[in-house]
């Protein structure tokens, strides 16, 4: 059994084309997508489109809240110089677009062919906008985790791919498909961005668990012009992450 985790496309679906078309050339069974799809890029109803053909199971990221409540941006943690973005993706929906992020899960829940259960959430299992880390203190993880079985644990938010072993647990970030950061984002300080797109394939085959965090490289170019032929109240920041 094999499964693909896509998280954080951010209406960049120039990044989401790429990984798609790995996904598709390696070949799995289920697609799973971690949240946070539309807000912020030059493409939100193209990234919609492609997560309908797909079938991906959906799970709503921070982000798509505050897409379907944008006055309580807040709440969802969006930093104020974000909501004109966030509007200008609103914008681009129709009513058809809302009633399909409405319909995606707060977490999701399998179990491989040889009973090792997983659990996919965005940021923890008890809130969108929970930040794990590779440091995050143990105490933190413990409440986040409280009364979950799951021994694998695999979320989005953070835009860092990871892979961390806690316990008898194993706690995965699958990275960014839009907006892999260099550095883990910090108040105040814009984060910077690498120029690939990134996603995780898990695989159980007979006595083997293989986790194979992925990185592929993207038309940048492509999206640069993109954005340079938007409105989009964020271009500028687009632009300076790719061209030097």
């Amino acid at each position: 059994m094999r499964i693909a985790f896509i998280s954080d496309i951010h209406g960049n679906f120039t990044a989401l084309e790429a990984v798609l078309a790995d996904i598709k050339k390696i070949g799995v069974d289920e697609i799973i997508c971690l949240g946070d799809t539309v807000s912020l890029g030059p493409q939100p109803r193209e990234v919609l489109e492609a997560l309908h053909e797909i079938k991906s199971i959906n799970i709503k990221g921070n982000h798509d809240g505050a897409i379907l409540e944008p006055d309580k941006s807040a709440f969802y943690e969006i930093t104020e110089h974000l909501v004109p973005d966030l509007h200008w993706g609103r914008e681009r929906l129709n009513n058809t677009d809302y009633d399909f992020i409405k319909s995606f899960k707060n977490t999701h829940a399998l179990t491989f062919p040889n009973g090792i259960e997983l659990l996919a959430f965005h940021g923890s299992p008890l809130s969108t906008t929970h930040l794990i880390k590779a440091t995050t203190d143990s105490g933190l993880l413990d409440s986040y985790f409280e009364g979950q079985s799951a021994k694998v644990l695999i979320g989005g938010h953070s835009h860092i791919q990871m892979q961390r072993r806690y316990g008898d647990r194993l706690i995965l970030n699958s990275g960014s498909v839009g907006n892999a950061f260099v550095f883990a984002f910090s108040p105040g300080k814009p984060p910077s961005l690498l120029p690939w797109a990134e996603y995780a394939i898990l695989e159980q085959k007979d006595n083997t668990f293989d986790v194979d965090l992925r990185r592929v490289y993207f038309d940048i170019p492509k999206l640069v012009k993109i954005v340079e032929a938007s409105d989009l109240p964020g271009k500028a920041w687009w632009i300076r992450q790719y061209v030097k």
